[in-house]
């Protein structure tokens, strides 16, 4: 397990805390609702990073609230308000206590990341998560058709892994799993195509899902923001290659390039980011936003 170093979270008045991610500090409020608060921190690798990215945590939190209202007619969503104590103002929600659902919702329109990865080590059989994709695919092809590639959720410090669809109805039932299917693809398609109007592809997207005490569905978590998503640049895609993309690769590439003078293979945390990293970072992050919400930063 990677040493996640995660920083103590905030006291915020009124609110007792239960659990901080690699990004996200989640508090209990007096009357049994959940405050989750977004910091700035990054993470790659498994790793949160000793450097923050000035103002992601609004955007992460702003970017969330724009997507749930955009999808509002499809599925409901955790949030009760956005009127937080003065300290968390505008990276903040005050959310719904849900029964999580323990699989990490993915639905891919493009091959890449770790789906690149099973495709590849299937051979001819060319499977993600136990689905038979065409042969030639390379990476960042587009697929047929979206497809819904569910994972594991992992302790913190472990990476989720991809199971099959079969593993994710002995868990959760057979019904409530067709569902979550149907919800996540239903959510990829709607995001697709907003951000296909705005010149950006969604090549994949992690959701989460909770529970009602009656059994309702609900999208919980952040949704659809460069931390869950990959958001490529439309006019630059070219399968075959890395594509450019709107979220932390930037960290990434200067992680392992040799400037870092960081070995990933050493188990050691990642060095500090220089100033300019940073910047380059937080500048696509509020592209992102700005391209794909319409509002100025």
């Amino acid at each position: 397990m990677a040493d996640l170093n995660i920083p103590t979270a905030p006291e915020v008045d009124g609110a007792t805390h239960v659990h901080s991610g690699k990004v996200r500090d989640l508090y209990e409020l007096p009357g049994g609702e959940l405050l989750m608060v977004a910091s700035d921190r990054i993470s790659i690798f498994d790793f949160v990073l000793d450097t923050t990215i000035p103002d992601k945590g609004e955007i992460l939190t702003r970017m969330s609230l724009w997507w749930f209202d955009q999808l509002a007619d499809l599925v409901p969503n955790h949030v009760l308000s956005t009127d937080v104590p003065a300290p968390v103002l505008g990276r903040a929600v005050v959310c719904e206590r849900l029964a999580m659902h323990p699989v990490e919702c993915v639905a891919r329109g493009y091959l890449t990341g770790s789906g690149l990865v099973d495709y590849r080590a299937t051979g001819p059989e060319h499977r993600v998560c136990g689905l038979a994709l065409p042969a030639g695919l390379d990476d960042g092809s587009r697929l047929p058709a979206p497809i819904f590639t569910p994972a594991t959720k992992a302790e913190l410090g472990e990476h989720d892994e991809n199971v099959s669809y079969d593993a994710v109805a002995a868990t959760i039932g057979a019904e409530r799993a067709e569902e979550l299917r149907d919800l996540t693809l239903a959510v990829y398609g709607r995001a697709e195509q907003v951000a296909r109007e705005r010149g950006i592809i969604l090549a994949d997207t992690k959701l989460e899902f909770g529970a009602r005490p009656d059994g309702t569905t609900v999208l919980a978590d952040e949704v659809l923001t460069p931390d869950s998503s990959r958001f490529w640049p439309a006019a630059e895609w070219q399968p075959g290659r890395t594509q450019p993309s709107y979220d932390k690769q930037i960290v990434r590439n200067w992680a392992l390039s040799p400037e870092s003078g960081w070995d990933r293979a050493s188990g050691a945390a990642p060095p500090p980011l220089p100033p300019e990293v940073v910047e380059r970072t937080r500048s696509r992050y509020v592209e992102a936003y700005e391209l794909l919400t319409g509002q100025r930063w």
